[in-house]
């Protein structure tokens, strides 16, 4: 049916059948950008739905409400019962696009079954340098049959080049981008909010929004609010966001004696809320390309400790709407931080700056037109070689790009 599909002008197809490929959606940065570019999607164009091989998670719960939602494919790493799945539901769904978004087992399992089932363009949206998005060698060897490895910022696509060894001509950057008009300076949810966590409207309070990984590092996070409030005895911390560490990040924080300081909200969906009800926001991740929830701190007003790292220095310029620490770094991320706590002045004009740059960095109309065009531009291309190849009677009609070296596992 795909392929009969692809012999169809372009203009006679309606809009195009695009799966998005996660494991799961909890509540965190590249998921809540993927909900962004679901729901702003010109739906005259694309028509999205979402494949989770496992859970759906908060977020994926909520769009089950709007778009055709599959999950629980996979059972475990080697459940090789997930291939005849993905092919069926790619087929059954008559799917022109699969765009992966992260690497690991969906990046394997999407492209390869999205080749075997004919889907027209193969996609692979990349959001981290190093763990968890590093490239093992499996995903490697599916190079050939992908269409577009999307970086999030300039210095992220010249790593998937130089680093991850991708072809150039297969790298597209595409910025990430949020919606500027969701998350700004709110006077009423900050009272309600903090009321909510029995936090003083005079309270200084910093805030982080990360899953709780290892690659976020919240111990630094809760090491640099000990001594922060040790100069700043009335200082509150937020950690925002749930995941695997979240016992040892409570039983660290008890150690360092910063029960009463510091509050773990767990998985929130009212992020634009939270971050109003703080004063400045902090990044202790070891590694970044380019993340959002410092571009959604600075649009809601919030200067930013974050560590130079990916294209961070892009979106922070140090001392005007943050302040950049080396990553790891315990003493500078703690300096950093008391420089904000400490100066509300100083704090409020750097907040201010914070959100000019966020609505002048990071626009979600400008990436949600860069999925847009690079699916719509590869289907096109893909579609006047096939109805090339129908015309002419002696030759083969290839759909998409044979492999050199697959087997699959």
């Amino acid at each position: 049916m795909m392929r009969q599909r692809m012999n169809q002008p372009i203009e006679s197809r309606g809009p195009l059948k695009t799966m998005f490929m996660v494991t799961s959606m909890p509540v965190g940065g590249a998921e809540t950008l993927l909900v962004n570019l679901i729901r702003r999607l010109d739906r005259d164009r694309f028509a999205p739905e979402l494949c989770c091989l496992k859970e759906l998670g908060p977020l994926g719960e909520e769009m089950e409400h709007e778009i055709p939602t599959f999950h629980h494919l996979l059972g475990g790493k080697y459940d090789l019962r997930v291939v005849p799945r993905l092919i069926e539901l790619f087929r059954l769904r008559e799917i022109d696009a699969v765009v992966t978004v992260g690497a690991g087992d969906k990046m394997f399992w999407g492209r390869l079954c999205a080749w075997l089932a004919g889907v027209p363009v193969i996609a692979s949206a990349i959001h981290s340098t190093g763990w968890p998005d590093s490239i093992n060698w499996l995903n490697r060897q599916l190079t050939s049959v992908t269409d577009r490895f999307i970086g999030v910022a300039a210095p992220h696509g010249k790593y998937l080049i130089d680093v991850e060894g991708f072809p150039p001509e297969k790298v597209t950057v595409i910025p990430n981008g949020i919606d500027t008009d969701r998350f700004v300076p709110n006077a009423e949810a900050r009272t309600k909010i903090r009321q909510e966590l029995n936090i003083g409207e005079e309270v200084a309070v910093c805030g982080i929004v990360a899953a709780l990984r290892p690659e976020k590092d919240h111990a630094l996070f809760l090491r640099a609010a000990a001594r922060v409030h040790e100069r700043c005895p009335s200082s509150h911390f937020l950690i925002v966001g749930d995941g695997p560490e979240r016992a040892s990040i409570e039983a660290l924080r008890s150690e360092l004696g910063l029960d009463d300081c510091v509050t773990l909200t767990g998985s929130r969906s009212d992020i634009p809320e939270l971050l109003a009800a703080m004063d400045c926001f902090a990044l202790t991740s070891k590694n970044e390309a380019s993340p959002v929830s410092i571009l959604e701190a600075m649009s809601a007003g919030l200067p930013v400790v974050a560590p130079r790292v990916g294209s961070i220095p892009d979106a922070i310029d140090d001392s005007v709407n943050g302040i950049l620490v080396e990553a790891s770094n315990l003493e500078q991320t703690a300096d950093g931080l008391t420089t904000l706590m400490e100066g509300a002045p100083r704090r409020s004009e750097m907040g201010k700056s914070a959100r000019a740059k966020a609505k002048k960095y990071g626009s979600l109309e400008t990436m949600v037109a860069g999925y847009q065009d690079l699916i719509s531009g590869i289907y096109r291309q893909k579609v006047q070689a096939a109805l090339h190849a129908a015309r002419q009677p002696t030759s083969q009609h290839v759909f998409v790009p044979q492999p050199s070296k697959i087997k699959a596992p």
